[in-house]
């Protein structure tokens, strides 16, 4: 009895029976061992993982470790840049360059001169100022003056017929729009008292010759002029201003080079991190950022090297499509922090039909309005109002479905998300900066609509005409600095990038135990899934790899 008993106070169980060498404690570690790899399997239910729906695996973005004075830092550098833009826009030269003719000086020396009906009737033979591949496009504009003193708003309806020639290098006219196809187009002469407003006789969308031959012709205005006596008429020739687009590709040529360079600077610091593991943010920044380079447009130079409406078309779809897809990026970042599961159907094609009619409104504009100019450079979508109001409307209703959907989003985001760190402060700098953009946007955009005779088409008001210099420099600068400065903010921070495929929890309040707000470096799965006790080799007594308390 004394052997077995020995042999009992050999293998540590303390008991007076005798059990084969090792079985119970094979069995419990078993047990424990399973029961962790089970419950393991159960937490990924019960608490946020990478998989979850509303946590992923992503790269540490310099954003989670940046601190209150880096921020204020960011934000200033941003506003620096964006108000020095504007002081270049402010002291460079006015977007338009303007000479004006009276009917009186067309009419001089002429048997019209003294005709009492040629205000009303025409025709006035002018001859355009010198045009070269800067001054881009032109405008020729009516006003008229009557002696009308009475506080009554009139609008009169009339038809305009335009004839055009150019002037090639042997001072020779070369038919453009000649009087055998001139149509008779229908303006509006809307009059206050003796002052009436300006009104487009016709548009020329790139410029083939040096000088211009126009002759214009009204008719309808025969008993307007007997009721009001047309005083005058005043002529306007508007171009570019050359010195304008001088500044125009110097600007776009810079910024073009400044938008290659981040692009190379931000691949390069996701250089080692594979694609699934970058957040939604930087997934869309390597989207938009390229996008950002066609906005800036290096096929700009063609406007000047070819006399075709093709560049020009060219430039209105590729603004049109960045400032879609930066319409698409605000949508998808608030729903994206909320959601991972982002398949095409359940996810992204609801937002592709909110932002889809926008961007068709202004492509389908722009074309329309250019392939119409080119049959006949009088045509103004004023003429066609059934359809153009349509598209109008159209668009609006658009931009509203749109705007409401943010909103909700948003709403949604920020009642979700504002409590869990690191959450709010990815809502707080995407809000901030977002609402900033916005504001100035919709400001720049307001100031164009409806301002001055340039803004004669709806395309030209949402895409491509300018008002200033600063307008310009406003505009571009405020989106090329945006993405500038997401995308120094999204970018991997280098204080953190402890091996190649380091990566971190999106949700940084699963790991924040024992942790700084600004130290937060995230374990792998492998770790976080390792069972509780590990065996030991042949002797089945190794000490757990982690200590108990």
């Amino acid at each position: 009895m004394a052997k077995p008993h020995s042999d009992a106070d050999a293998s540590g169980l303390g008991y007076a029976y005798q059990l084969p060498s090792g079985g119970l404690l094979l069995r419990l570690k078993s047990s424990l061992s399973q029961f962790s790899d089970l419950f393991s399997d159960f937490s990924r239910y019960i608490s946020p993982a990478y998989h979850h729906d509303r946590c992923e695996r992503s790269v540490h973005m310099r954003l989670y470790s940046m601190h209150k004075r880096e921020f204020v830092m960011v934000f200033l550098g941003f506003f620096t840049c964006f108000g020095l833009g504007i002081v270049i826009g402010l002291t460079g030269p006015p977007i338009t360059s303007t000479s004006s003719l009276t009917a009186q000086q067309i009419l001089a020396n002429t048997s019209l001169a003294h005709s009492p009906t040629v205000l009303a009737t025409g025709p006035f033979a002018m001859k355009s100022p010198l045009t070269t591949t800067y001054s881009q496009q032109l405008w020729l504009i009516a006003k008229l003056v009557t002696d009308n003193n009475d506080d009554e708003r009139y609008d009169k309806s009339f038809q305009v017929s335009v004839s055009i020639d150019g002037i090639n290098e042997q001072h020779k006219p070369q038919n453009v729009l000649g009087s055998g196809v001139s149509h008779n187009r229908t303006r509006h002469l809307v009059c206050v008292r003796n002052d009436c407003e300006e009104f487009t006789l016709m548009h020329l969308g790139f410029l083939d010759y040096a000088h211009y031959i126009i002759t214009v012709r009204f008719y309808g205005l025969e008993s307007f002029h007997q009721k009001y006596n047309i005083r005058s008429i005043t002529f306007y020739f508007k171009t570019y201003s050359p010195e304008f687009t001088q500044i125009e590709i110097w600007f776009r040529c810079i910024f073009l080079l400044f938008t290659f360079i981040v692009i190379c600077w931000y691949a390069h610091t996701l250089r080692k991190y594979p694609i699934y593991d970058w957040s939604i943010e930087q997934r869309w920044l390597s989207v938009l950022l390229p996008l950002l380079l066609l906005y800036d447009n290096p096929f700009f130079p063609l406007i000047f090297l070819m006399n075709s409406w093709l560049p020009g078309m060219l430039d209105a779809i590729l603004q049109a499509t960045f400032l879609c897809a930066l319409l698409m990026f605000w949508l998808c970042i608030y729903h994206g922090l909320r959601q991972n599961e982002r398949s095409f159907v359940r996810f992204y094609l609801v937002k592709v039909i909110v932002v889809l009619p926008i961007w068709l409104c202004a492509i389908v504009l722009a074309t329309w309005e250019k392939c119409n100019e080119l049959r006949d450079p009088t045509y103004s979508h004023f003429v066609d109002t059934k359809n153009y109001n349509g598209f109008k409307m159209f668009f609006y209703i658009a931009c509203c479905m749109y705007v409401l959907y943010l909103v909700l989003l948003l709403l949604r985001a920020y009642t979700e998300l504002r409590s869990m760190p690191y959450f709010d402060m990815r809502l707080k700098f995407l809000t901030l900066l977002m609402l900033f953009v916005l504001s100035i946007s919709i400001t720049v955009t307001t100031c164009r609509f409806g301002f001055g005779i340039l803004e004669d088409n709806f395309v030209a008001s949402l895409n491509t005409t300018y008002r200033s210099s600063a307008q310009f420099m406003c505009f571009y600068g405020l989106l090329n600095f945006y993405l500038y400065t997401m995308a120094y903010v999204y970018s991997p921070d280098g204080r953190f990038a402890q091996a190649e495929l380091a990566v971190t929890k999106d949700n940084p309040a699963i790991s924040m135990i024992d942790d700084s707000d600004e130290d937060v470096v995230y374990g792998s799965d492998e770790e976080s899934r390792r069972p509780l006790t590990s065996v030991g080799g042949g002797s089945g007594g190794g000490k757990n790899d982690y200590d108990s308390d």
